[in-house]
């Protein structure tokens, strides 16, 4: 095994286009960092071949960028880094842009980029701007630019092949310093996973697998600043707070902490202090010589705080600890020794705490419900989980994670069902997700093949999606009324052109602002607008 100082990670490149070749440039300056290999597919096509070289080879991250690499976010079971360009890309793409054409349209995947209207009142252009999710929408969008004259169109590099073969030049967006910057994240991570999993040692002594940083899974930016959290927690041995909303993974973060930490090689034992009776928790917890009570074990018994010596010990809903406990509790954490229940002699322990709530432990010490010394005691380092709702571009690829575990095969999620997961609230947080996967699982089996998930489906497994956020049950309305799972919305059918010209006069020309007022999308309303094929 190589040595963290000698790893090579190999990385797969998957793009098409202009792209490409603008990742073969930049690749040879990492010779000797990383493997690096472009595979020049989209999509389906790309995710066929990955899967087939992955039953013989293997790859420690896929590189790709805009909807070709959201799309295999979700379908291929390796971490996946996305070429992001940044305000001076930009910059960059319409100074060119602009020696093509004084009218310019720009197309982004997804968001819109925060700098894009400072710079279109910058450079005084006139400049269209748009953005798609799918690739149907993507054609739609190239086709009402051109009609709209613009010469130019900026864009990945599926918007750029688009507006080439509209007889338009097509700019693309990504500069060489966004690959490189692409390219140092997917090293760094390549070896942050790699030390996850190894721990630094030799492969006959790695980390258990329940206790890796790679469980932790997600690409937002809350999953990758936890993950960073608990590799910098890990190595320390201080005392960890995890507040969270049940069903957030508290004890999935423990166990990583653990299995970052130096005492990875020793037990880690948990405790959920909310399900045992106070009596026998104390036992328990601090164990009990032999005649300390009625039915005490013959000879005494070690608690659980003297099994997990040497390792971590974790106390989770420590909130439901009885305030006895919680005085017993604090003279561990500050002598660093247990006496057992029965006994005079304490016995001296080598254990790191990391405790977990769902409640607010500063509230119930100021309701005296809870030791403020021992609060004090346990909030050393403090891990806050943000709730599924609040990161939920997390949640595709946590289901098709959890549906590959429930052993329901290899599946697609389709945009609407997508949405659909998306606009969801999640009060069960992680765990509901994982029993959604169950029940997709179990209906996967008796349905067999089922390969694709849709929003008829999802319906059919988890009702509640039609009725927790408005706009769930609007959107589960609609999808009701079509009987179809396409995503159409059948009310705009029933808009003519003539109140579409009454919209875009309320809002002054605005077509997005118009299409909202409308209920349908900026897409919709344009396709209305066009004059028919001949």
């Amino acid at each position: 095994m190589q040595s963290q100082d000698h790893f090579v990670p190999t990385i797969w490149t998957v793009s098409v286009t202009r792209l490409s070749s603008l990742m073969r440039e930049v690749t040879p300056e990492f010779d000797g960092r990383a493997h690096i290999e472009t595979i020049d597919l989209g999509f389906e096509e790309a995710v066929t071949h990955i899967r087939e070289r992955l039953r013989s080879e293997d790859c420690d991250v896929v590189l790709s960028a805009g909807s070709n690499g959201e799309y295999l976010r979700n379908r291929i079971d390796k971490p996946i880094v996305l070429v992001r360009p940044d305000g001076f890309d930009l910059m960059q793409a319409l100074t060119r842009a602009r020696l093509h054409s004084n009218r310019i349209g720009i197309i982004t995947y997804g968001p819109e980029l925060p700098a894009f209207a400072a710079f279109k009142q910058q450079f005084g252009l006139e400049i269209e701007q748009r953005s798609y999710t799918n690739t149907e929408a993507a054609r739609d969008l190239v086709a009402e630019l051109v009609s709209l004259g613009c010469g130019a169109i900026v864009g990945t590099g599926y918007i750029t092949e688009l507006a080439d073969r509209a007889g338009v030049s097509g700019i693309l967006i990504y500069s060489p310093e966004a690959i490189r910057r692409a390219f140092e994240q997917a090293i760094d991570l390549a070896r942050m996973l790699a030390a996850a999993r190894s721990g630094g040692r030799e492969p006959s002594a790695a980390v258990d697998s329940r206790y890796s940083l790679r469980r932790l899974i997600g690409n937002s930016a809350a999953m990758v600043s936890l993950r960073d959290q608990v590799r910098l927690y890990g190595a320390s041995d201080r005392t960890v707070l995890i507040t969270g909303e049940t069903g957030t993974g508290k004890e999935l973060v423990a166990q990583a902490l653990h299995g970052a930490s130096p005492r990875r090689a020793g037990p880690f034992v948990a405790v959920n202090c909310g399900a045992i009776t106070e009596s026998l928790l104390e036992s328990e917890l601090f164990g009990h010589t032999e005649g300390a009570f009625t039915g005490s074990r013959r000879g005494g018994r070690a608690g659980l705080i003297e099994a997990a010596n040497g390792g971590t010990l974790f106390l989770d809903e420590i909130g439901e600890m009885p305030l006895p406990l919680q005085t017993r509790l604090l003279r561990v954490l500050e002598e660093r020794e247990v006496l057992r229940v029965g006994s005079t002699r304490p016995t001296p322990v080598d254990v790191r705490v990391i405790a977990a709530t769902h409640v607010q432990l500063d509230q119930l010490a100021a309701d005296a419900r809870f030791r403020r010394d021992l609060y004090y005691r346990l909030n050393v380092l403090r891990i806050a989980l943000a709730p599924l709702r609040e990161h939920p571009e997390d949640v595709p690829l946590l289901l098709m994670t959890f549906l590959r575990a429930a052993g329901a095969g290899a599946m697609t999620l389709d945009v609407p069902a997508q949405k659909l997961l998306l606009q969801y609230p999640w009060p069960g947080n992680v765990r509901e997700l994982r029993n959604l996967a169950e029940r997709i699982s179990v209906l996967a089996h008796a349905e067999s093949p089922l390969s694709a998930l849709t929003r008829p489906l999802l319906l059919r497994c988890a009702p509640e999606f039609g009725f927790e956020s408005p706009l769930a049950a609007g959107s589960a309305t609609t999808m009701a009324a079509s009987g179809t799972g396409t995503g159409r919305d059948p009310a705009a059918d029933a808009i003519d052109t003539e109140s579409i010209a009454a919209a875009l006069r309320r809002h002054g020309g605005n077509r997005q602002r118009a299409a909202d007022a409308l209920g349908i999308s900026r897409t919709t309303l344009w396709r209305k607008l066009r004059p028919p094929a001949d």
